[in-house]
């Protein structure tokens, strides 16, 4: 219990201050001076605080600062506009990791925090949401919490209730109480992590919180005041700190559009310093293309020419060079150009299909065809087909005709065999190379906060035909600290990922994957795939998919089975003796809300425990995805180990978001809390759902502004 000040007086100073701000427009708060700013632990708040304020949709934070004997490391996300999320590890210095055997790392503490929005401000209403700090686990931190933030001019004020870590100090008895009795005490969980403890939920004695940020005249300084609802009394390990003043003060400075310094003066007696990079990730402007060739500049039409009289050779070339387009075949279908291959350049088919039509007008001329038509291939498999009306194109360049207008002259469909004219067909390119830098890592463990490999990667491939191909990719360790990755987490299941420190150190070259693949389009919306070979660095094998995909269709259904054998650790061409069978039926649906795609996987995992998978992701127009996924099988939480069941988040990125050449390359990272052997599932190099991602008609559409491109 804190001394010094009556516990009556947030209420009474904070209340009347919220109220008041009912008589002062909205549209103050919207003001854009007002962004939002992160607190101490990750997600928008004052210091040690949240507020109920929400990031704009897709904005995204990487937050670090110090607050003895606290280190607190954490990614916030809006992924939607009522829904904040945080990822946080929490050093705690002053006290040792117990499975550090040399006892050189403090302990770390990892969390999940949500904060969802009940109301959104209005006239008279203030913005009100509801959250959870460190929902889930040890719960070292956890804390559940209502607040409300209500602007007046260039003061935001906030005033919160909360139970748990930011409620310590007690202020109230628990209404909730009248309801059961089991919310009159909190207890600490000593559950090994990864469990939801609902149990503990709203309960012990809540504590108030409120707090006012103030815009100051200078855009780039803000100042932070807030009473803190923690006494420090209750700290986790036994590491009680002593409170000189419940008040917290800091200022927050903005350094450039992207990063944030804070410095304050928290429990009266300790300061902090944190740093916060953010961005946006759904308005996040690619760099201007400045190495990308511009489109052909439109010469004279003159009239149309008969197709049999046209260098389609040159056309190929130009289509591939300027238009992103690998030409397979060219044909001709009446008054119809139809143009097959792969677009290997930009990640908008409207932007190719522009500039192929810029082409096709350069070289044929007007009159004579009316229509192009681009058939895209996928490994060989026909997956979509776009025509488009050429004088409506015209016309939408010279701002003739709406872009609305311009949609409608542009079909998209099914790909259809006509007995066509073929006048061109490009000889197959049979061997691809090309060299990367790749990485890996592990987070959170108690050898070393971080454990990471970068290597050098060579990748090579073989085309027997488009539909058919060897391909493989070399590691050669550049730099490695997995050696000092000595904890074996205890294991009652298969080691099918715990032992991935031997395939980290035992060799310095490493055959990374060797993969002979086959495709085939077994019928309109059936595809197939066969594939031997080594799949990933633990594990080779033989197995094979089938997709059923109906063409723009907001749902596909899949299904894979592998008979796979744990590869040596040298990750050469030996192999272990442990085998299994895996696989999984998979459903895909794009659910509508928000661009949500929801993935459900039921199956076999890799340590022979059955279950199922939960994928839910968000892609924004510019191509970022960001997602979360878990896995529950039959293996129990005491089976698993710490961590309880598998789960983690991940984001992937367009590579053009960095480079000014368009590249249809992505990356990928990934943040699971823990690497453990239950719910294990096999890397598989390719799957038929992203092959056929050009069947996503609402990708067409997101890029169709990019058309004149």
């Amino acid at each position: 219990m804190s001394k010094g000040y009556p516990r009556f007086i947030v209420p009474l100073v904070v209340t009347p201050l919220l109220l008041s701000a009912a008589s002062f427009s909205l549209a103050e708060g919207n003001n854009s001076r007002y962004r939002t700013t992160q607190h101490d632990f990750g997600g928008v708040g004052l210091l040690q605080t949240p507020t109920a304020r929400m990031a704009p949709e897709g904005s995204f934070s990487i937050n670090a600062n110090r607050t003895s004997p606290y280190s607190r490391y954490s990614i916030s996300g809006q992924p939607l506009p009522w829904l904040e999320s945080t990822i946080r590890y929490i050093a705690i210095t002053n006290r040792k990791y117990e499975a550090d055997r040399d006892g050189d790392q403090s302990l770390k503490d990892k969390a999940i925090d949500a904060k969802i929005r009940l109301w959104q401000e209005s006239y008279w209403a203030p913005e009100l949401a509801l959250g959870f700090r460190d929902l889930g686990g040890t719960g070292l931190f956890s804390s559940e919490f209502i607040v409300a933030n209500k602007r007046i001019y260039d003061f935001d004020f906030s005033l919160g209730v909360a139970w748990g870590y930011i409620g310590n100090r007690d202020d109230a008895g628990n209404p909730l109480s009248l309801i059961s009795g089991s919310f009159d005490e909190r207890t600490r969980s000593d559950d090994p992590g990864g469990t939801f403890n609902t149990s503990s939920y709203f309960s012990g004695r809540p504590g108030f919180f409120g707090g006012v940020e103030y815009q100051t005249p200078w855009d780039d300084l803000r100042i932070k005041v807030e009473l803190d609802g923690n006494d420090y009394q209750s700290e986790p390990q036994n590491n009680n700190q002593t409170q000189d003043s419940p008040i917290n003060v800091g200022a927050l400075y903005s350094l450039t559009d992207g990063i944030d310094l804070t410095a304050a003066w928290e429990r009266g007696n300790t300061a902090m310093f944190g740093i916060t990079f953010h961005t946006n990730l759904k308005t996040a402007s690619m760099p201007a293309k400045l190495l990308d060739p511009d489109p052909e500049v439109r010469e004279p039409l003159p009239a149309g020419v008969n197709g049999a009289a046209v260098d389609w050779q040159n056309v190929s070339q130009r289509l591939q060079s300027n238009a992103g387009i690998k030409v397979q075949e060219i044909s001709l279908h009446g008054d119809e150009v139809i143009v097959t291959g792969e677009q290997t350049t930009f990640r908008s088919q409207a932007k190719g299909l522009g500039r192929a039509a810029r082409v096709l007008d350069n070289s044929l001329g007007e009159g004579r065809y009316d229509w192009y038509t681009l058939v895209y291939r996928s490994r060989g498999m026909p997956v979509s087909q776009t025509s488009i009306n050429a004088e409506k194109l015209r016309q939408y360049e010279l701002n003739e005709i709406d872009r609305q207008s311009m949609r409608r002259a542009t079909a998209n469909a099914v790909p259809s065999v006509l007995n066509d004219e073929i006048v061109y067909s490009a000889p197959l390119d049979r061997t691809d190379f090309s060299t990367g830098l790749g990485y890996t890592q592990s987070i959170g463990g108690p050898d070393n906060f971080l454990l990471y490999q970068f290597f050098l990667r060579f990748n090579a491939a073989y085309h027997f035909d488009r539909n058919k191909w060897i391909d493989g990719s070399l590691g050669l360790n550049l730099l490695n600290n997995y050696d000092e990755f000595v904890y074996d987490a205890p294991s009652q299941l298969p080691r099918v990922r715990t032992d991935v420190r031997e395939y980290m150190t035992t060799s310095d070259v490493q055959l990374k994957h060797l993969q002979y693949t086959q495709t085939k389009q077994l019928d309109r919306d059936l595809y197939a795939m066969g594939y031997v070979g080594l799949f990933e660095s633990m594990y080779g094998g033989i197995g094979g998919e089938v997709l059923y995909r109906p063409y723009g269709a907001d749902w596909a259904l899949g299904l894979d089975a592998n008979w796979v054998r744990q590869r040596g650790y040298e990750q050469h061409l030996s192999f272990r003796d442990y085998s299994t069978f895996t696989g999984h039926l998979t459903g895909y649906l794009q659910t509508g809300f928000h661009d949500v795609l929801a993935t459900v996987k039921l199956g076999r995992y890799l340590a022979g425990d059955y279950g199922g998978t939960l994928d839910l992701s968000r892609r924004f127009d510019n191509g970022v995805t960001i997602g979360g996924w878990a896995t529950r099988t039959n293996v129990s939480a005491e089976e698993f180990g710490e961590g309880s069941f598998d789960k983690g988040v991940y984001m992937s990125f367009p590579f053009d978001a960095f480079f000014a050449r368009s590249t249809t390359a992505t990356g990928f990272v990934a943040w699971r809390p823990l690497t453990r052997d239950g719910g294990a599932r096999l890397s598989r190099y390719y799957q038929l759902y992203d092959l056929t991602s050009d069947r996503d008609l609402d990708r067409f559409n997101e890029g169709f502004g990019s058309i004149t491109e």
